[in-house]
């Protein structure tokens, strides 16, 4: 592969930025409010995923008269009350790897299964969105990860083929839509650890983005 075939897409929450903590801990303490039992194993699976199909999973375990709307606001202002006042923490390595990475003038872009208006403000708010060639965010599709449809639009929006591209991912949803769409995934686990289907769908599982940017600028020497 040459190098200027090169590109790389990341994921947003849990991998660049130390925020599914953060909003677990925001899910935790609105369910404790409310007595809903079980948030905390329900937030897990919706790890990866887009707010509609987040929605799907939560009325799946609790009913259609789970007061979602309600649940979801009280959990975004909480949220917001703590990063306005301690920021997004930025995942170790993360402004690094995309500064090498511009440095070698490799494309980048970035998926998010969180909207798009957010995912802009909170890029912009830590300084990281001037990196990005290309930004998708989950509700500009209908399907959501682990559906192929968000990387594939990213790189269509690139102009880079799947086949080519590094997509950096934390949640197994995440390494699925990648695999889907024919890419290349890298798992740097978050709150999940790599399962036996993650490694087989994963190119390499590394335990942080200092460690993956090692492994590409080995490819991007070894490139043509």
């Amino acid at each position: 592969m040459r190098k200027s075939d090169i590109a790389v897409i990341f994921d947003m929450d849990g991998t660049i930025f130390d925020s599914e903590r953060l909003v677990l801990d925001c899910w935790m303490r609105i369910g404790e409010k409310y007595g809903i039992p079980d948030i905390g194993e329900v937030f897990v699976q919706c790890i990866g995923t887009n707010k509609v199909r987040t929605q799907e999973i939560v009325f799946g375990h609790y009913g259609r008269n789970f007061p979602y709307e309600k649940f979801s606001e009280e959990s975004s202002v909480l949220f917001h009350e703590i990063t306005d006042k301690e920021g997004l923490p930025v995942k170790a390595g993360a402004r690094e790897i995309l500064a090498y990475l511009r440095e070698q003038k490799i494309p980048l872009g970035l998926a998010s299964s969180t909207r798009l208006a957010v995912v802009t403000q909170e890029l912009k708010d830590a300084g990281l969105y001037e990196y990005f060639q290309t930004v998708v965010g989950g509700d500009l599709l209908k399907n959501s990860k682990p559906a192929p449809d968000i990387y594939l639009m990213t790189c269509e929006r690139m102009g880079v083929l799947p086949q080519n591209t590094y997509a950096i991912e934390d949640s197994y949803n995440g390494i699925r839509s990648a695999h889907a769409a024919g890419m290349r995934p890298i798992m740097v686990p978050d709150m999940m650890a790599a399962t036996e289907e993650m490694e087989r769908l994963s190119e390499r599982v590394f335990a942080d983005l200092v460690q993956v940017r090692g492994y590409l600028e080995e490819k991007i020497k070894g490139a043509v």
